[in-house]
């Protein structure tokens, strides 16, 4: 995960619970509401960020790949 993304991903979570905290919500429905509205936020911001950078934020090189013999120590 490079900057952008933690930044985005920051940028959810926290208007997530910034709108939690403002309307006391209550209620998985509600909840569910709010973290919609966070993910939005951020997502409406990379979007705009991409359209005028011209480029992706998010890119496959930035996922790490384990080879099986890690999987299967991490089992143990």
């Amino acid at each position: 995960m490079d900057d952008f993304e933690l930044i985005f991903t920051m940028l959810g979570e926290r208007s997530t619970t910034e709108i939690h905290r403002q309307e006391d919500s209550r209620g998985l429905p509600k909840l569910k509401d709010d973290a919609n509205a966070g993910g939005k936020i951020a997502g409406d911001a990379r979007i705009a960020l991409e359209k005028r950078l011209k480029r992706p934020i998010v890119s496959p090189e930035n996922y790490l790949v384990r080879s099986e013999a890690e999987k299967k120590l991490k089992l143990r």
